[in-house]
C-alpha cells in the first residue's frame, strides 16, 4: 500500500510510505509519518491538525494523535457505532475545513497514475 501525508493548505506531498496491506497498516503508517511531521516542527508546541477518512477512526488512533499533540480531523464513522472523535472536535470549524481540504491528498495519486506512469 501507498501512504502520503500532504500539507492541508497546498495539498503538496511532504512524506509518504510503503507498507504490506495488513488491515492496520494505514494507521500505523499515519503515525509515523506524524510523528515525523511533530519532530520536523522547529517549535514543539505548533499546532497540528490531522485531516483523514472514515478509516481512522479508531480509538486507539485518535488516543495515539491526542498523545503527539495533534488535533485529529478525522471523519467520523458512526454507521452502527458510536465515533472515537470527540464531539467538542467534530462540531469546529477548523474540522469543516479540515474536511474539505483533506481530499487535497487524492491529487497526488492522480499524478502518479497519470504522468508518472503508477497506473501500469
Amino acid at each position: 500500500m501507498g501512504h502520503t501525508l500532504t500539507d492541508k493548505r497546498h495539498g503538496l506531498v511532504v512524506n509518504a510510505r510503503v507498507t504490506h496491506a495488513d488491515g492496520h497498516a494505514e494507521r500505523e503508517a499515519a503515525k509515523t509519518m506524524i510523528n515525523d511531521a511533530r519532530q520536523a516542527a522547529d517549535d514543539a508546541s505548533v499546532e497540528i491538525t490531522l485531516g483523514a477518512d472514515k478509516g481512522y477512526d479508531a480509538q486507539e488512533f485518535i488516543e495515539a494523535c491526542q498523545q503527539m499533540k495533534v488535533t485529529p480531523h478525522v471523519a467520523q464513522n458512526t454507521s452502527g457505532r458510536r465515533s472515537a472523535v470527540p464531539d467538542t472536535i467534530a462540531s469546529s470549524v477548523g474540522y469543516a475545513i479540515s474536511q474539505q481540504k483533506r481530499k487535497l491528498i487524492e491529487q497526488g495519486f492522480g499524478w502518479a497514475k497519470t504522468v508518472g506512469a503508477c497506473a501500469r
